[in-house]
């Protein structure tokens, strides 16, 4: 039975499970996406966010704690180094998983997982430009909206001033 198991066992003991997700996630932070299946890229996106979030704070007890998961000091290195610098104001979700579809030999779900942070395509700064280009939008729409009301009180005070001529 299966009562109270909150992961994927992925069909493997633990030991065999552990070091999968280990050299997974190396290679993740390596490469900055794999592919992989569905299942695996989310046990593993279970397994290196929290990680992710250790290595905002550079300590020595963090990065002892990150190398008792990953085993790999080069992949510790790259994390503490680069990557938390990128995520640093991330409140999290720091992966990202695409589906690809099924795979030719056995028909097995296939995914994309990446690093949010490093693809180009899906930039934030593109999302930037346009608040900027709202923004300057407004700014037109209250010149011309104050341009009216200019144009409004004129036209209101010219009609008095010709009825107190007379």
């Amino acid at each position: 039975m299966r009562h109270g198991k909150k992961f994927n066992h992925l069909g493997r003991k633990t030991a065999h499970r552990k070091a999968m997700l280990a050299n997974m996630a190396c290679s993740l932070i390596e490469h900055k996406r794999i592919n992989t299946t569905e299942a695996k890229a989310k046990a593993l996106r279970k397994f290196v966010e929290p990680l992710i979030t250790k290595s905002k704070e550079d300590t020595t007890h963090n990065r002892r704690v990150v190398f008792s998961y990953l085993r790999n000091k080069y992949a510790v290195t790259e994390l503490f180094k680069e990557i938390s610098v990128k995520v640093g104001d991330r409140p999290g979700g720091y992966v990202r998983i695409i589906k690809l579809g099924n795979r030719q030999g056995d028909n097995a779900p296939m995914a994309m997982i990446e690093l949010v942070d490093y693809n180009e395509l899906y930039s934030p700064k593109g999302k930037k430009a346009k608040k900027s280009t709202r923004r300057s939008r407004r700014k037109k729409t209250d010149e011309v909206v104050a341009e009216v009301e200019e144009t409004t009180t004129e036209a209101v005070e010219t009609p008095t001033e010709e009825k107190t001529e007379e």
